[in-house]
């Protein structure tokens, strides 16, 4: 039996939540990680404020003077991690094996759920339909034959991205 894994990667995660929270700040710039002209850094920033240059890691001085309109917001890591933790809940519906590998990423390993759910690409799909349907928010999957593949799919097409690569491939 082939194996399939599966990458899950939450899109923006931080500044995703406050923006389906606060719909005032949909389709704005948001970083999250501290206020302008304090010593923080970005631990993330939406989609908006990544067309200026703004990178998670970078300093908040620096992403402000990217881009002076952003709205920056303090982490609200409680909220963060329950968030996660229903994602979490939505992965074991398809597996027990599940690796999360920081609060918004995981890998499952779903060869052993194909019997019961279908192929890795219908898994895929429906843990994404899940995710946008009950937390209101986007992920992007990737699905390999193993882990380093798997990641590199869900990076190719970020946001909302869905990329399969084959063994062949």
């Amino acid at each position: 039996m082939e194996r399939w894994i599966i990458h899950v990667d939450m899109d923006a995660f931080y500044a995703a939540v406050e923006q389906r929270d606060n719909p005032q700040l949909r389709g704005k710039p948001v970083i999250v990680g501290g206020e302008p002209n304090s010593r923080g850094v970005v631990s993330t920033c939406s989609y908006e404020a990544r067309r200026y240059g703004i990178k998670s890691a970078m300093p908040i001085f620096q992403a402000q003077k990217l881009c002076p309109e952003a709205i920056f917001l303090r982490p609200r890591f409680n909220v963060y991690q329950q968030v996660a933790e229903k994602i979490r809940e939505i992965f074991c519906q398809f597996t027990p094996l599940v690796e999360c590998i920081s609060i918004d990423e995981a890998f499952l390993d779903v060869t052993g759920s194909l019997s019961l759910f279908g192929s890795p690409q219908h898994i895929g799909q429906q843990i994404k339909l899940l995710i946008k349907e009950s937390l209101e928010l986007t992920a992007s999957v990737g699905i390999a034959n193993n882990k380093f593949l798997a990641k590199l799919a869900s990076d190719l097409e970020k946001p909302n991205g869905f990329k399969i690569i084959l063994r062949h491939e």
